[in-house]
């Protein structure tokens, strides 16, 4: 029997699962997400994709500002939901929210948990150069991605992956593991494991401040630090233009074995040294402008030696 659920979710990556909830004939009372906030060139309110998506499925969205007031509190329990599933919603919950639903709280994290609880889970596995991660659906508590964990599934993590691919990837493998954790929920079936003390890492939020690529490193740092930060923040370096230096995104690259001087071009296809080895980068983006080829780059802006990224 389809359960009786509340969706909690803001972004894109929370889309794949609502939409593969309402596909599977669980009744969703209500879509709680982040309200609408000015973007674009004209700075028209622009509501989040879930929301989106909940309109046009007819689904009623509520968009508090905060979920603390016993006001609520109160609508929040009136939706008599079986359970709510969360999915990077971006507000915290607190604990008469949590105990509100029947069954509980689910949340979908992007991490294999205790490995990268927090906000930026896909970027720092990439970064970090983790050779795997997943997702997880996990009971919800109090603390930071603290809760048992119910099912997971797991993805390698190559050297092409960028953040965006990663990010995809992951939300599509959600959308179907939730699924057959609230099936299993409503059977009656679902296992939970506490969450283990070791390997404990936090995914802190990015900061901009990150976002300069280090050329004193060795080629595979440099290229996850590449792809762990595309398409945003980007990771960025510094080359010349007609005598000035100009501030150029690197979006997608890949390994050389090839050595030089860490900045040195190597050749005129965009080749760059690193402390050990090299990368090639394939696709760059100035500032003010759309993501481009290295090809259709060069032809722009034919880079050669002995010139240097900073």
């Amino acid at each position: 029997m389809p359960l009786r659920l509340i969706f909690m979710g803001t972004p894109d990556f929370a889309v794949p699962t609502l939409l593969e909830l309402a596909a599977h004939g669980h009744e969703i009372a209500a879509v709680y997400t982040r309200a609408a906030k000015p973007a674009g060139r004209g700075m028209k309110l622009q509501p989040t994709p879930v929301e989106q998506e909940a309109r046009r499925l007819g689904i009623p969205v509520l968009t508090p500002a905060t979920l603390k007031t016993p006001e609520a509190i109160e609508e929040f329990r009136a939706h008599q939901a079986d359970a709510a599933v969360v999915v990077a919603y971006g507000m915290i919950l607190p604990q008469a929210i949590l105990d509100a639903p029947r069954l509980g709280c689910f949340n979908l994290h992007a991490s294999l948990l205790p490995r990268w609880r927090g906000a930026a889970p896909i970027n720092r596995a990439i970064m970090a150069g983790d050779a795997e991660t997943g997702v997880m659906v996990m009971k919800m508590d109090a603390g930071l991605d603290t809760g048992d964990i119910a099912m997971a599934e797991r993805i390698a993590i190559t050297d092409r992956m960028t953040a965006l691919d990663l990010h995809d990837a992951l939300a599509r493998l959600g959308g179907d593991l939730m699924v057959r954790a609230m099936a299993a929920l409503d059977r009656g079936g679902l296992q939970l494991t506490k969450q283990g003390d070791d390997g404990v890492t936090y995914a802190a939020k990015i900061d901009k401040a990150e976002a300069r690529i280090d050329w004193n490193r060795p080629a595979h740092a440099v290229l996850r630090h590449i792809h762990g930060l595309s398409p945003f923040p980007g990771a960025w370096c510094e080359m010349a233009d007609e005598g000035e230096q100009v501030r150029v995104k690197i979006l997608r690259c890949e390994m050389l074995d090839r050595s030089g001087a860490p900045g040195e071009l190597l050749d005129d296809h965009l080749a760059v040294a690193c402390a050990e080895g090299a990368i090639r980068i394939l696709e760059l983006q100035r500032a003010g402008k759309q993501p481009m080829q290295a090809a259709e780059f060069l032809r722009g802006t034919p880079l050669k030696p002995p010139a240097r990224l900073a």
